[in-house]
C-alpha cells in the first residue's frame, strides 16, 4: 500500500517551531498559527518509532510525508525552518519518503533541483497561491523543474483566512475552497498545454471540485477528456465522496492518501480490485510515472 499524503515533523523542525516567537510557533505542544485557533498537537503523532510501527501494521510500503502547508512556512522567509524540515525528512527511515517545499518569497530553483536529485518525491505547493490562472503562471519555473525531473506536484491546502468560527471551519470551508479554486484555475490556465508531461495530485479529492463538472457545462465551460496525469487523493473523504469523484474522473485517477495523523484510512467500498488500484497502482503511477519500478532514495 502506498499513501501519498501524510505529515510527520522531524525533531529539529519541532525545535525550530518552539524557538519562534511569532506564528507559526509551538508553546510546548500547543501550535499557534496566524489564522486558526491554538491546537494541541498529540506528541505521539510525531514520534518516529510509533509512526513506523503504525505503517508496518497497516502494510504501508511507502508513506509520502509533507510539510504542513496551513502553517504558512513557504511564505515566511524562515530558511532555518525549511532546512529543518528537509534535513530531518531526508533522514526518515522506510517506509517514509518526503515531498519537497520551497520558499515562495524567493524560490531557490537550484535548491529544489538538488532536493529532487537526492530523492524527494516531488514538490508540494499550497493551494491558496494557485487559486487563479495567474497564480499557476507565477509558479512556472518551479513547475518546469518538476516536469523536467519527472516528479509530481502535490497541491495541498495552505493558510486559512482569520475567523472566529468553530475549529472545523478551516478544514471544511477554507481548505476545500482553496482546492476547488486551484483545480479550476489549473484548467482555466490551460496547464496541460504548458506542461504536457507534468503529473499533479490534488489532496482531499480537490475539495470535490470534479463533481461540479455539470455546473461547469451549464455555465459554458467544458471539462474535456480525462487527463491521465491529473490525480486526486482520498484524504478526509469516504465512500460517497470518492464514488462521486471516480464517476467523473474514472477510478484510475484516484490515489490513496490519508492525511495521517489528522485522519486515517477509510474503507471506500469500491470492491477489492478497485481498492488495490487506488492503494497501489495509481499512487505508484503518480509518484514514479508509468512502467517504472520504485526507485530508492537518491537513485534516479
Amino acid at each position: 500500500m502506498i499513501d501519498v499524503h501524510q505529515h510527520l515533523w522531524p525533531e529539529a523542525f519541532v525545535d525550530r517551531l518552539r524557538a519562534r516567537r511569532e506564528p507559526p510557533y509551538l508553546d510546548g505542544w500547543t501550535l499557534h498559527t496566524t489564522c486558526e485557533a491554538p491546537y494541541d498537537v498529540d506528541p505521539a503523532a510525531h514520534e518516529l518509532g510509533k509512526r513506523v510501527a503504525l505503517e508496518q501494521d497497516s502494510g504501508t510500503t511507502l508513506a509520502a510525508v509533507s510539510l504542513s502547508s496551513p502553517l504558512g512556512v513557504e511564505e515566511l522567509g524562515d530558511a532555518e525552518l525549511l532546512a529543518a524540515w528537509h534535513d530531518g525528512a531526508a533522514e526518515f527511515p522506510k517506509p517514509f519518503r518526503a515531498w519537497a517545499s520551497v520558499d515562495l518569497l524567493e524560490p531557490d530553483v537550484a535548491g529544489l533541483e538538488s532536493l529532487l536529485n537526492k530523492g524527494f518525491l516531488g514538490l508540494q505547493l499550497p493551494a491558496h497561491v494557485l487559486a487563479s490562472p495567474v497564480g499557476w503562471e507565477a509558479q512556472a519555473e518551479l513547475l518546469r523543474v518538476a516536469e523536467r525531473a519527472n516528479r509530481p506536484i502535490l497541491v495541498h491546502p495552505g493558510t486559512a483566512r482569520p475567523t472566529e468560527a468553530p475549529g472545523w471551519w478551516a478544514p471544511v470551508v477554507d481548505y476545500t475552497a482553496q482546492l476547488q479554486a486551484a483545480w479550476w484555475a489549473w484548467h482555466a490556465f490551460g496547464g496541460r498545454r504548458s506542461y504536457p508531461d507534468l503529473r499533479l495530485c490534488f489532496v482531499a479529492a480537490a475539495g470535490l471540485a470534479p463533481v461540479h463538472h455539470e455546473r461547469l457545462a451549464a455555465r459554458g465551460g467544458r471539462l474535456g477528456t480525462i487527463d491521465p496525469n491529473l490525480y486526486v487523493d482520498t484524504s478526509s473523504y469516504g465512500p460517497q465522496g470518492i464514488d462521486a469523484v471516480a464517476r467523473v474522473l474514472g477510478i484510475d485517477q484516484v490515489v490513496h492518501g490519508t492525511d495521517r495523523p489528522y485522519a486515517d484510512t477509510v474503507e471506500l467500498r469500491q470492491g477489492d480490485a478497485a481498492t488495490a488500484v487506488i492503494r497501489h497502482d495509481n499512487p505508484h503511477r503518480l509518484l514514479f510515472g508509468s512502467g517504472t519500478s520504485t526507485p530508492e532514495r537518491g537513485v534516479q
